[in-house]
């Protein structure tokens, strides 16, 4: 046999394997209390409260995301994410109030978004124990970029079409079509018309 023809045909089962295996995964975290939209197909993730995820129609889904509600049980879901929106491998979603994405985002390899941040204003004991810190929504409007790393805290909402270079940390809610990049984040530049 060619070696061609063995890999080719290789792949395909191994093609054909992967997405049966997503299929089984999604329908296990819907059964779980997910809501996944049509079209949109799991692989290994990894979710805390299943009922806390909503994620919508035709998205992509890469693997090793985490979806951590950090919290006890609550009604939800506290993330939001819409219509055809690509999440790259390795990204986090740390949400106890919520987070909200629009449809049509790019959100690249290694995001963050954390919408609490701990307690630091007393020094009566480890800052790891004091979980009061302050909450604050956090939303991604419709048609945003943001470039492998990015880094979204608590309050912040990006505008539509707004663009995040790679390795920002967003600390300032960002106008729609702005360009923003840096550590902290800062304009950098305007979407052309």
């Amino acid at each position: 046999m060619n070696k061609s023809v063995f890999a080719r045909a290789v792949f395909r089962v191994r093609a054909w394997t992967c997405r049966v295996g997503a299929v089984i995964r999604t329908l296990c975290w819907g059964l779980l209390g997910m809501d996944v939209g049509p079209g949109t197909l799991l692989p290994k993730v990894f979710v805390t409260w299943p009922h806390q995820v909503s994620l919508g129609a035709n998205c992509t889904v890469e693997q090793n995301t985490y979806f951590k509600y950090d919290g006890i049980w609550a009604p939800g879901p506290r993330l939001v994410i819409g219509d055809h929106v690509f999440i790259g491998a390795g990204c986090e979603f740390n949400f106890r109030r919520g987070i909200k994405i629009g449809s049509y985002c790019l959100i690249a390899s290694g995001c963050h978004f954390v919408d609490h941040d701990h307690q630091a204003a007393r020094r009566d004991g480890p800052i790891g124990a004091q979980s009061d810190g302050p909450e604050a929504p956090v939303v991604v409007e419709d048609d945003v970029w943001l470039g492998a790393n990015v880094v979204v805290l608590k309050g912040v909402t990006i505008g539509r079409g707004a663009i995040v270079a790679a390795g920002a940390v967003v600390t300032h809610t960002i106008p729609p079509y702005e360009i923003w990049g840096g550590v902290p984040a800062k304009k950098i530049g305007d979407r052309p018309s």
